[in-house]
């Protein structure tokens, strides 16, 4: 049973009307572990987020799913993850890093992560959270640099509802079309890339804002 749960779970977006089909309300409980997961480990950045939140959506406007309740547990699912992956970071970060890779990982490259997560770390969140991969490693980046977790949990949250909002309502309103159902799979790469080449090009000039600060001085 768990040889042939694996694949449905992994590839949940393409598969959640027989998902539902099979366990009915304990579909909610499924997403937000899969949520969970993919934002609260570094190493799962392989589930699916965006194309599920979309899916979702479509399934929500087909009256598969309840929109509240499924928006409700999307955005519990990727707060609470965050949360995790940051006190992972927190916790376990330094330490990892100083006894893995101690000629890697110089002070001066920890002090870097400390300075650009306090100016620039809340930008960071809620960009992240847009860009596949990326929200994954943020927030344990953010407890590496000991990002204060108030000021975290706040763009977190905002992260959270914005990225859950949006892309459900967008597979709510328009996952049910005729052409997008045809052309589903092209959709969702299209909406991931548009999403991530922006959001990628706004963190890039952050970072690249915050580098050029750094070299005056020297200068």
């Amino acid at each position: 049973m768990l040889e042939s749960l694996i694949p449905i779970l992994l590839h949940i977006d393409q598969n959640l009307a027989s998902v539902v089909h099979e366990y009915g309300a304990w579909t909610y409980l499924i997403l937000f572990f899969i949520i969970f997961f993919e934002t609260g480990f570094v190493i799962m950045p392989f589930l699916p987020g965006d194309s599920l939140l979309f899916v979702g959506g479509a399934a929500a406007a087909g009256g598969i799913l309840d929109p509240y309740l499924l928006i409700i547990v999307i955005i519990l699912g990727a707060v609470i993850g965050d949360t995790v992956n940051y006190w992972i970071g927190n916790y376990l970060g330094i330490h990892v890093f100083y006894e893995r890779f101690p000629t890697l990982v110089k002070k001066e490259y920890i002090d870097r992560t400390y300075e650009f997560y306090e100016k620039y770390g809340g930008a960071t969140i809620f960009v992240a959270r847009f860009v596949p991969l990326v929200r994954t490693f943020a927030p344990f980046l953010a407890g590496v640099g000991t990002m204060h977790y108030s000021r975290f949990l706040l763009y977190n949250i905002a992260g959270a509802v914005c990225w859950t909002v949006s892309i459900v309502l967008a597979g709510y309103f328009f996952g049910t079309l005729d052409v997008v159902q045809e052309n589903m799979g092209l959709l969702i790469i299209a909406v991931i890339l548009l999403t991530s080449g922006t959001l990628v090009y706004i963190l890039f000039t952050l970072v690249k804002a915050w580098w050029d600060r750094r070299k005056k001085p020297a200068a």
